[in-house]
Parts: structure tokens; C-alpha cells; sequence
């Protein structure tokens, strides 16, 4: 056997052994063969060739062999270092996905303790959101915020000492960074609901707002006015009862109501009276101007403890209405759940009644203006009828009796006096023109044939005399309220004059109908156009007068269909002056 086949087998059997125990026994053995085969140094001392090969290649191989399961251990263990970040990064993302995606963080707490059990094999770990003393045989992990304790990392008793030092140097940071994110996440959702939910109740108000506006815009009585905030307040609120109710002295009268009991008898009847004489809500929003509550009605004696015994009611809130600086009435809001319903409403109340408190103040000024209109135009009327039976009792009737006497003097003149007999003729004559136009004159003050006969034929009357022709469709309306018939038939004589100085047309048209609780006349002709309120025309003062009566006037006018006058005017629900 040669010294290079001794060597080999030395590469083959010698140097794997010694790389076994490193790793990688390949990559060694790869490595030595190379050095076996192509290294080739020359001793200092005189051996012979075969001895040559042998002292220089066997270290060589050695040394080989050692460097080279060196490097393979290192590797080794790199790669090991890196699968084990991978798994750990890997349980990262998904504990990431489980806490971060969740609306409920204490929820997702049971299936993220699990996983991280699973992943490290320890069975009955837990992940808790409270502080949690160690039980026996186990050990808590705190979660730490800072200096505060956020969580506690619960670890049962066996878990080796590789996997706690593990938890507490690589995954209990994760774990503290996550449930941070966490908790954050989870606030901000919370900011979040609070933000919506506070847009949504903002909206809800003003919408409830822009109803009752609309409402006052088109002019609705009081009652139907503060009954549509009582339902908009009680929608609100989430109420069982609202009541809207005016101060009168020693007492509150409600004015509007709404029940979610309601039927065909309110809960709170409209008009009732509750005296301020007892303990309640409204004595004390009286006594100190600022919203109040009261909760229980139970061993309260009086008129008011009474009714909420009955209606089982458990709460109650009032907010003042304060009306042009003063204080004008209570809304109340009351409710029979056993839990309290209306903590921290005060100030939405506040809110809302302050806003309904202009809209009362506007409609106060509309009503109030609405009577005064109507007490202007009631007087007027009034002023036009005294004229005309002054005229007609007085001036009127003492021309008749001279006109009579000339007349009879007149028949007395001896035939000779021709000449005095000519001119008491003529006088006559005279004192009857001035007679007849005095009539004309009472008729255009205030006709009487309207207070003895109706609008029908005071319409017909104006029709004969008017300067243009007009072609009239009449339904025959019964007697109606004189404010009524006043206005219409100065409506329409309005516009047949206005016709006769203004549109050069050829014919009219006056239609009167009578439809329900309305009455309707349309005066139409087929002249020049033109009408303008701004004109002088009389219909600011046609419009004021329809207005009073809660009615509408729309005149439309064009040179090529003339113009269109309308009038609706509510038959039944006429206010008084």
C-alpha cells in the first residue's frame, strides 16, 4: 500500500469523523479531498516522498476538516436563529390579525391566547386584560404601558425555561406593542361611534328644525304648531310623554302635547291646567329658569303626583322656553322606564327649546301681525259701512225730501211764470244726479245690496255696470262670513276697474267656486297685461286684505294672455279680529 493510499483512506474514514461532529460531514469530506489532491508542499527535513505525504497532508486535512465544521455549525445555527424569527414573525402577524381587526378587544383575547398556546406549545397560557396574581405552580407576566399595567401574560407551571426566557425577551414586547395598538384602535373607535353618533343626533335636531320651521313658515295654528314640537321632541328624546306648556299665573296650561299612549283621548288633554302651587318639574324650571329633573313620583301627594303615579312614570325633565327674553313656558319630557333614560339631556334641550323658542316667538309675531291686519281691515270695513248709512240715512235722504218739495213747488207755479217752473225743473234735476251719484258713491264705500243679498248677486250687480263686458260662472255659494264676502267682492271689483283704466281688453272673466272649507274667484281678461304690485294698482292693499283672512292672492300678467287675478280664501277658519 502506497503513503497516497494510506492518506486517502485517512480522508476517507478519518477526517468525516472528526466533521461529523461539527456538521456538514459532506461538505467537510468535499473540502479535504480538494486539499488532498491539490496541495502539495515541500518538507524541511529529508523523508522520503511517501513520509512527505503523510506528515503534510494529514494536519492539512485536520485543520480543514475543523475550519470547515466550523463554519457549517455556524451556519447551522444562523439558519436555525432565522427559522425561529420567521415562526415568531409569522405568530406576530397573525396575533396582529386577530387583535387589531377586532371591534372588541377583550373578545379576541380567548382565540389569540390560544394561538400563542399552540405556537409554543404551552397549554392553558392566557392573555388577560386585568391584573391577575400568579396562580400556583404558574407564573404572571405583567404588560406593561409606560409604567402602566395594560395586560398580564398568564404561563401554567411546566413551560420550560428556554420558552418563558423566550416569551419574556422576544414575544412579551410584541405582545405589549400589539395590545397597545390595540387599545388604541379601540379608542379611536370609540371616538369614532361618539363622533357618529353625535353627527347623527346633530342631523336628527336639525332636521327636526327645518319640520318645525316649515311649519311656521306655512302659517299653522299655535296648537298644531307646539304639538308638532312635542312629537319632534318626544321622537328625540326617546320619551314616553312631552308636554309643551304655557305659564299663566298659578298655574301651567299645556298647549301642545304627544304621548306614545295617545289615542283617541290625549295623555295630556290640550287646555288642561296643572298648579304651580305643588312640588314639580314646572314649579321649579319657574322658580329657577334652568332646566331640571326629578326621578319618582312615589309618597308625592297633589295633582301632578297623581297623574305620573298612573301613567308610571319614573323621570322627568323640564327645559325652559324663554321667548324674547322672557320666560314663556316649560317643555317637559317624561318617562316609565325603570332605568334612567335622560341622563345628560339637559343641555340638547337647551339646545332644541332655544331654537323652538324662536320659532314660537316668530309665529307670536305673525299672529300678532295677522291681528293686527285684521283689525285695521275690520275697521276700515266698519268705517265704510257707518259712511255709507250716514249717506244714506242723512245726505241721501234729505236731497230725496228737497228734490220732492222742488218738485211740489214746481207743480204750484202758475202757467204765466213758465220761466221760475223751467228752472225749479232743472234744479230738480240736478239734485237728482247728485242723488244718484251719491248711491254710486255708498255703493263703492260698501255696497248694500252685498249685506242684504250675498256675494252672488252683488258680483252680477258689478258685471252690469262694468265698462267692459264680462261673462260670469258662478256657483250659487250660500251666505258666507261677511269678512268673507267683503273680500272678495272688493277683490273683484278691484280688478274690474283696474281692467277698465289699465288693460284695453275686449271681455273679462269672473269665475267664483265653491270647493270644501274654500271659496275660489279667478278674474281673467284678454288685454294688454301689465299688473304689477308695485304699480299702484290696489293689490298690495287686495293682498293685505285676502291675507288677513288666511288666504292667497297671485295675479299673473303677460302682454299676450293678459292677466290672471286668483283668490283662495278659507272659508271656515277665519280669524277674529
Amino acid at each position: 500500500m502506497t503513503s497516497g493510499d494510506f492518506l486517502e483512506r485517512i480522508h476517507l474514514f478519518a477526517v468525516p469523523l472528526i466533521s461529523i461532529k461539527w456538521g456538514l460531514g459532506v461538505v467537510t469530506l468535499a473540502a479535504g479531498a480538494v486539499a488532498l489532491h491539490h496541495l502539495d508542499l515541500s518538507p524541511v527535513w529529508s523523508l522520503s516522498y511517501g513520509m512527505h505525504r503523510l506528515w503534510t497532508s494529514l494536519p492539512i486535512l485536520v485543520i480543514v476538516g475543523l475550519v470547515t465544521g466550523s463554519i457549517a455549525v455556524l451556519a447551522r445555527s444562523l439558519g436555525i436563529r432565522a427559522d425561529k424569527r420567521r415562526r415568531e414573525a409569522d405568530l406576530t402577524a397573525q396575533l396582529a390579525h386577530i387583535l387589531l381587526r377586532t371591534e372588541d378587544l377583550r373578545a379576541a383575547l380567548p382565540p389569540a391566547s390560544r394561538l400563542l398556546a399552540r405556537a409554543l406549545g404551552a397549554p392553558n397560557l392566557e392573555i388577560r386584560l386585568e391584573e391577575v396574581p400568579a396562580e400556583e405552580r404558574g407564573e404572571a407576566l405583567p404588560l406593561m404601558e409606560n409604567e402602566a399595567r395594560i395586560g398580564t401574560l398568564l404561563l401554567p407551571a411546566r413551560v420550560p425555561m428556554a420558552v418563558r426566557k423566550r416569551l419574556r425577551e422576544r414575544m412579551v414586547p410584541s405582545l405589549e406593542a400589539l395590545l397597545r395598538a390595540a387599545r388604541d384602535r379601540e379608542n379611536i373607535e370609540i371616538v369614532l361611534a361618539s363622533s357618529r353618533d353625535e353627527i347623527r343626533r346633530i342631523a336628527q335636531e336639525q332636521a327636526a328644525l327645518r319640520r318645525v320651521a316649515t311649519l311656521v313658515a306655512r302659517g299653522i295654528s299655535s296648537a298644531e304648531l307646539f304639538n308638532a314640537v312635542a312629537f319632534e321632541m318626544g321622537s328625540l328624546m326617546k320619551a314616553d310623554h312631552v308636554g309643551v306648556s304655557r305659564y299663566d299665573p298659578g298655574h301651567v296650561t299645556v298647549v301642545g302635547s304627544w304621548s306614545v299612549r295617545d289615542g283617541a283621548e290625549r295623555v295630556l288633554p290640550l287646555g288642561s291646567r296643572w298648579p304651580l302651587s305643588e312640588v314639580s318639574v314646572s314649579a321649579t324650571v319657574l322658580k329657577t329658569g334652568r332646566p331640571t329633573r326629578r326621578a319618582g313620583y312615589e309618597g308625592s301627594v297633589g295633582k301632578v303626583a297623581t297623574w305620573a303615579r298612573k301613567m308610571g312614570v319614573t323621570s322627568a325633565v323640564g327645559s325652559p322656553i324663554i321667548v324674547d327674553g322672557c320666560l314663556w313656558g316649560v317643555m317637559l319630557v317624561f318617562s316609565s322606564a325603570r332605568e334612567p333614560r335622560f341622563e345628560g339631556v339637559e343641555k340638547r334641550m337647551m339646545e332644541f327649546t332655544g331654537l323652538v323658542a324662536t320659532a314660537i316667538s316668530n309665529a307670536q309675531a305673525r299672529a300678532e301681525l295677522a291681528a293686527s291686519r285684521a283689525r285695521v281691515v275690520a275697521a276700515s270695513d266698519e268705517t265704510r259701512r257707518r259712511i255709507e248709512r250716514d249717506l244714506h240715512d242723512g245726505a241721501q235722504q234729505r236731497l230725496v225730501s228737497l228734490g220732492l218739495e222742488l218738485r211740489a213747488a214746481e207743480a204750484g207755479v202758475p202757467p204765466p211764470m213758465a220761466e221760475l217752473r223751467g228752472k225749479l225743473s232743472h234744479v230738480v234735476q240736478g239734485l237728482t244726479g247728485v242723488v244718484n251719484d251719491l248711491q254710486e258713491l255708498s255703493r263703492g264705500i260698501h255696497p248694500a245690496l252685498l249685506s242684504k243679498g250675498g256675494l252672488v248677486p252683488a258680483l252680477k250687480t258689478l258685471a252690469r255696470r262694468s265698462a267692459v263686458p264680462v261673462e260670469l260662472d258662478l256657483d250659487p255659494v250660500p251666505r258666507l262670513p261677511e269678512r268673507v264676502e267683503v273680500a272678495i267682492y272688493y277683490t273683484a271689483a278691484e280688478a274690474l276697474t283696474n281692467v277698465v283704466k289699465h288693460a284695453n281688453a275686449s271681455v273679462v272673466y269672473v269665475t267664483l267656486r265653491a270647493a270644501g272649507a274654500v271659496i275660489r274667484l279667478s278674474v281673467r281678461d284678454d288685454g294688454g297685461g301689465g299688473a304689477d304690485y308695485g304699480k299702484g294698482s290696489g293689490l298690495i292693499g287686495l293682498k293685505d286684505r285676502v291675507e288677513t283672512l288666511g288666504g292667497r292672492l297671485t295675479v299673473v300678467s303677460s302682454a299676450e294672455e293678459g292677466t290672471s287675478l286668483s283668490v283662495t280664501v278659507p272659508i271656515v277658519t277665519v280669524p277674529s279680529p
